[in-house]
Formats: structure tokens, C-alpha cells, sequence
């Protein structure tokens, strides 16, 4: 006798923003297909199409807007997630066709507006959990959301009226999905939240018991140490500069955590960070990234600064040049300030003209590709770890140090790499660089 199953709906994803978009997306899509959804891979396949949609910036919720609008106009049949979910009447006076629209991270409503709009038909042979989590990135390297939410106020953001407070996820929870990952042939998990370096303070910090015996307790440091311990590469995304960032780095030393901080300083100048609300005393960081490279030698330091804050005047911004040629950070990355609506810098005075911040903007790019070009010519000649992203069919390879964030850093082309494939970590040579990439050969 032969069983003919029904065909199941299939779910088309559109996942806007940053990495913890990502996660969230990853999240829903793992819950749909438990429920017997399939996945569509473009529009015209899709019985619903899901857009989980990003509202930091302006710039970003038009990205958003133009996304929903491209789903309709393929698709028709349109749910909308995400940040921009706490606009909702703004998405339906634009899209009045949209199926449905909820917050951030709200997977439950999402998979009822799915069921709702989608319903699928119930069978045995469908309602399968899969073996491992969906992924939206390559197998070998997995984002690991270890916390939602933010306690700070920083005058420029409105993550918080988003996401809400912090909220830190249990560490042994955050560790059995580590080891499930690493299991399914994760080879480096990149650890993000809206501030790594609070993570488990609403937790009091509190220790919990480990299936395999012991108890982990839950701080960025204990955390990161445990995480270390999985034979994968471990990253650290998001971390605000606390004095117990100093912990982490003889982990790294000890090879535990990859040598790697990605900190968002924002600014150097003094008035220009009390105007963000930003903590941070500029000349003791110095110092302490000073400490940080004498115990970590290698340690590759990355950063976000926004140029044109209101009231930033040349002296600020050259206040921040200056200590940009002092800290020598290895990856930064800077956007002109851009007022979003519900932030509270949107009030303060002497804003500063479209023109300058062009042109502050130029002039910190050009000053931060120096100081890469610089670090990236002295590693030339060494010898590297490097985990292979994609291979090609003329033998070449791209791939990213230790030094390396996928797709906000830099990366590192290999030649006579025809043999490895994706996942593998392998020693290369460097024989050349740029502003941004190193080039090299298997070893």
C-alpha cells in the first residue's frame, strides 16, 4: 500500500540587520519546519513569505519598507517580524495587505501567523523535529545569541525600546546548544548580544549545574572559559570595555578564545561621549589595550565609531584621529551619525551639516585603511591559522584568520587550495596584502 503525504507549505525568509536578526530567523525557521513547513528558496515557491525586518536606523527601516514591498509584489502573501514590528501601523498604512506583523524576537506570534495564514496538514510523516537547528550560514561557523536587550541609554539608540532590557539566557543552556552546534560540525561559534560584557547580570550571576558535572556561572568570563572548551573557535562580538574584559583576555592567551574583541567605542573625544551617554574614559582604555597586547601579542582589535554626532566639532573629531593613530585597532568600521526617530540625541543642539560629516567620514576611513594596510604588510611572511569559507573551482580558496569576523572584516585568498574545503582550519603562508586582505598558500 502506498501512502501519498501531502505537500507541505513552504515558508520563504527574508532576513534583514545584524547577526542577532539572524539568530532569530534561524530560530523561526527551525520551529516551522518542526511544525511540517517547508522552506523556499525564492518567492514564487513560497505560500508565505516572512520578513524579518531591522529598525535601528532610517536608512535601515527604509531597507525594511522596500524589502516588504518587494515580497508583495513577488509573493502577495507577506508576514513582517522583527524591530520594525513596534511600527505597525506605519507597515500597514504602507503594505495594508501584509498578513500580519510582529516584534522582535516574538517567535510564538510569528509561527501562529504562520499557522494561520498557512495551515498545514497534519501528518505523522511530516511533523518531524530535524536533527539539528536550521541554519542561515554556512555549517561551519554558527552566531551563538547568548542574551536579548540592553540596559544602557545611549542617546543615539533606540535598541531598547526594540528589544527591551537584558535579558541573559541560562549559560548551561547557552553551553548544551554550543555542543550540539560543534556536534553538527560548527568549527567556530561567534558569540552576540546587545552587551556581551553584561551578560548574566540580571542572572545576579548565578551558577548552574552542568550535565556533565560542576556548575558554570553565569558571566562573560566563566562563560567564555566553558565555551573554550569545545574545540571550536570561540569570538566575541559586542563587548563593552568593563574592567573584567581584562579576564578574558589570559583566555585568549591560553588559546581558549580566539584573540579577538570586538568593542563598540564609538567616539574617543570626552564631551562627544558624554553626549552619546557612553561610558569609557579614552586614556585608561589606551592603556589597558596596551596591557591586553603585551599578554596577547596577537590580539586583533575591532571597532565602530560614528562621526557628525551632534555637537562634534573639529577638535573633537580630530581628538578622535589622534587616538585612533595611539590605539592602532586592527578592524574599524564608521557610519555618519543619522537621527533616529525616538532617540534622545535627536534634541541636542549644533548638529553638525551633511557636508562634514562626509567629510569627517572620508577622512576616518582614509586614516583607519592606513593603519590596516600598515598591521596587514607586517604579516607577511607568517605563518597563520585560517578557517577555509569557500572553495572555487580553479583551485583557489577564500578564508578568514583569527583576526577575522565573517563578513564585517577582512579575508584571506589562498592559492594551490583546491584540496581543502569549507570548514577546514589550515596553516597558510602570507605572501602579500592590502588595506583589508592578506594572500597567501597552504603551508
Amino acid at each position: 500500500m502506498t501512502i501519498e503525504l501531502p505537500s507541505p507549505p513552504k515558508i520563504g525568509m527574508v532576513s534583514l540587520g545584524c547577526p542577532k536578526n539572524l539568530v532569530d530567523s534561524e530560530r523561526i525557521l527551525t520551529k516551522l519546519r518542526s511544525d511540517g513547513y517547508a522552506m523556499s528558496g525564492d518567492y514564487a515557491g513560497a505560500d508565505v513569505v516572512l520578513v524579518n525586518t531591522c529598525g535601528f536606523l532610517d536608512s535601515a527601516k527604509e531597507e525594511s519598507l522596500e524589502a516588504i514591498g518587494e515580497a508583495i509584489a513577488e509573493n502577495g502573501r507577506v508576514i513582517v517580524t522583527g524591530c520594525m514590528g513596534k511600527e505597525a501601523e506605519l507597515i500597514r498604512e504602507r503594505f495594508p495587505d501584509v498578513l500580519a506583523v510582529t516584534g522582535a524576537h516574538q517567535y510564538e506570534q510569528v509561527v501562529g501567523a504562520v499557522h494561520e495564514a498557512a495551515p498545514v496538514t497534519p501528518s505523522a510523516y511530516l511533523d518531524l523535529v530535524p536533527e539539528r537547528d536550521l541554519k542561515l550560514t554556512p555549517k561551519h561557523y554558527s552566531y551563538l545569541k547568548i542574551s536579548e536587550g540592553c540596559n544602557h541609554r545611549c542617546s543615539f539608540c533606540i535598541i531598547p525600546s526594540l528589544r527591551g532590557d537584558l535579558v541573559s539566557r541560562r549559560p548551561d543552556a547557552i553551553l548544551r546548544e554550543a555542543e550540539k552546534l560543534v556536534a553538527a560540525g560548527t568549527k567556530e561559534l561567534l558569540v552576540i548580544s546587545q552587551d556581551t560584557s553584561a551578560y548574566g547580570v540580571d542572572l545576579r550571576h548565578a551558577s548552574y549545574p552542568l550535565k556533565s558535572g560542576g556548575e558554570v556561572r553565569a558571566h562573560m568570563t566563566d562563560l567564555a572559559r566553558e565555551l573554550g572548551k569545545l574545540d571550536a573557535w570561540v569570538r566575541l562580538h559586542y563587548v563593552y570595555p568593563y574592567p573584567h574584559v581584562d579576564h578574558v583576555i589570559p583566555l585568549m592567551a591560553e588559546g581558549l578564545v580566539l584573540p579577538y574583541l570586538d568593542i563598540p567605542f564609538q567616539h574617543a573625544s570626552p564631551k562627544v561621549l558624554r553626549a552619546m551617554k557612553r561610558p569609557g574614559n579614552d586614556a585608561k582604555v589606551l592603556e589597558r589595550i596596551k596591557n591586553w597586547r603585551t599578554i596577547a601579542p596577537d590580539i586583533a582589535i575591532r571597532s565602530t565609531f560614528v562621526v557628525g554626532f551632534p555637537g562634534e566639532t573639529e577638535e573633537d573629531f580630530q581628538y578622535l584621529l589622534d587616538w585612533l593613530d595611539e590605539a592602532q585597532l586592527d578592524r574599524v568600521g564608521a557610519f555618519r551619525f543619522e537621527p533616529v526617530e525616538g532617540a534622545a540625541a535627536n534634541d541636542l543642539p549644533d548638529p553638525v551639516p551633511e557636508e562634514v560629516k562626509e567629510e569627517r567620514y572620508q577622512r576616518i576611513m582614509e586614516k583607519t585603511a592606513a593603519i590596516s594596510a600598515a598591521k596587514l604588510q607586517a604579516k607577511i611572511g607568517r605563518t597563520l591559522d585560517v578557517i577555509i569559507d569557500a572553495v572555487d573551482e580553479d583551485g583557489g580558496a577564500t578564508g578568514r584568520s583569527k583576526a577575522d569576523a565573517p563578513e564585517i572584516d577582512g579575508e584571506v585568498f589562498l592559492r594551490d587550495a583546491g584540496h581543502l574545503k569549507a570548514g577546514d582550519i589550515v596553516r597558510v603562508e602570507v605572501e602579500d596584502a592590502d588595506e583589508h586582505d592578506l594572500y597567501g598558500v597552504p603551508a
